[in-house]
């Protein structure tokens, strides 16, 4: 029990190493931004440091391929790691309003290294969890993310305001490094273990999406966040639109909505080991529909906070569940030797999904008002429902 509370922590401290640097650039630095009077276009370009955990899947076959053993992953993690807390080390001494395109730059390159980071850790993780393990081992990596969101697009805003630029980026530099001790100090016994004989490529992406049966799954997981994420895109805008202020937004969803994430996270563990895969997928779907219910309910009402909140909660706690499922299902069908690869396309695919329908709400929102959105994601939330017997195989096997 012990060895396998350790292991959890090492991949949580692993997660968050990597989530709250990456909070703080996405949604803390264009707040800071703002306020040194930046153009709005110029605070457009932060966006362009997601790039490299879109396209990271394209040097996943790379890091599968060189990573001979359990060890050889810890290198690529502890590499990486290193390698990000020093841009961000550097980019502390330099200044924003001088320095703008080169701290861009810097930005991309750490995101690389985190991306690189990522698709180690993922790899490492499916291959040091048993697959009883791996629900458990998934809630460290939603948990962690929900965290780091919490605290990089909250907290750090605080510690910025008192201590400044320099000290908060040195700061988390020296958060990185301190998050890969567990690491450091984790072994496995078969992690010296030859893995099994690697000729990967890029065209292994291919290979991928062409094993029999994987479609039906790949359009599983291009749908499964459908009857949420455009809720989660437009629920400040819409409390924006309700009255309420920056700060009252930024305690409704930022702190408490964020906070049910994580707390829903860490729960999906034992949830997900308890009634199983299929029947936790069947209550993800279903809490989907309920909550396309419930904001339709509120947006044909002005409601009060009482009624928000639940909801937003709700929500929230619906998509760190649904997070630890996907991740745990995606463990499931790797194929072996393809650890990074596989989990890391199956990931990319729902992120870049998602971001379609994110970007798509605000167009629909601003068309036929939050009322047409609410009542769309229902319909989609009811279809997901209604498509899991079709689309789920729990016992999926597309590798030799």
């Amino acid at each position: 029990m012990g060895k396998s509370i350790f292991k959890y922590n090492t991949l949580l401290s692993l997660y968050l190493a990597q989530s709250i640097p990456m909070s703080f650039f996405s949604t803390v630095m264009p707040v800071i931004m703002r306020t040194e009077n930046f153009s709005l276009t110029s605070i457009g370009l932060i966006q362009l440091i997601k790039l490299p955990w879109i396209i990271k899947f394209l040097w996943a076959p790379m890091i599968d391929k060189s990573a001979t053993n359990i060890r050889q992953y810890k290198k690529w993690i502890l590499f990486s790691e290193l390698f990000y807390a020093l841009i961000i080390f550097i980019i502390a001494f330099l200044s924003l309003e001088t320095n703008f395109t080169t701290i861009i730059v810097l930005m991309l390159i750490a995101f690389t290294a985190s991306a690189t980071q990522d698709i180690a850790t993922d790899a490492f993780a499916i291959l040091i969890l048993k697959k009883e393990e791996r629900a458990f081992g998934n809630s460290m990596q939603s948990a962690g993310t929900f965290l780091g969101t919490l605290t990089g697009s909250g907290v750090l805003l605080i510690i910025y305001h008192y201590y400044g630029w320099q000290m908060l980026l040195a700061g988390l530099a020296g958060f990185v490094l301190l998050a890969l001790i567990p690491l450091y100090f984790y072994k496995e016994k078969a992690e010296d273990r030859p893995l099994p004989n690697k000729t990967i490529s890029l065209s292994d992406i291919y290979l991928f999406f062409a094993q029999k049966g994987i479609g039906k799954r790949v359009l599983m997981l291009i749908t499964f966040y459908s009857g949420i994420i455009g809720i989660l895109t437009m629920i400040k805008p819409w409390l924006v639109d309700l009255g309420y202020n920056i700060k009252e937004i930024g305690l409704i969803s930022g702190i408490y909505g964020a906070a049910s994430g994580a707390f829903m996270a860490f729960l999906s563990g034992f949830i997900i080991q308890y009634f199983g895969r299929r029947n936790s997928i069947y209550l993800v779907a279903l809490l989907g529909v309920l909550i396309g219910i419930y904001f339709n309910y509120l947006a044909s009402i002005k409601p009060d906070l009482n009624l928000l909140l639940p909801g937003v909660l709700l929500l929230w706690g619906t998509y760190g569940m649904a997070s630890v499922l996907i991740y745990t299902i995606s463990m499931d069908i790797v194929r072996p030797g393809r650890e990074g690869t596989d989990f890391t396309i199956q990931i990319v695919l729902t992120h870049l999904s998602s971001l379609i329908i994110a970007v798509g709400s605000g167009k629909v929102a601003h068309s036929i008002g939050y009322n047409g959105l609410f009542k769309i994601e229902l319909i989609l939330a009811s279809i997901v429902l209604i498509s899991i017997p079709f689309l789920y195989k729990q016992d999926l096997k597309i590798y030799p």
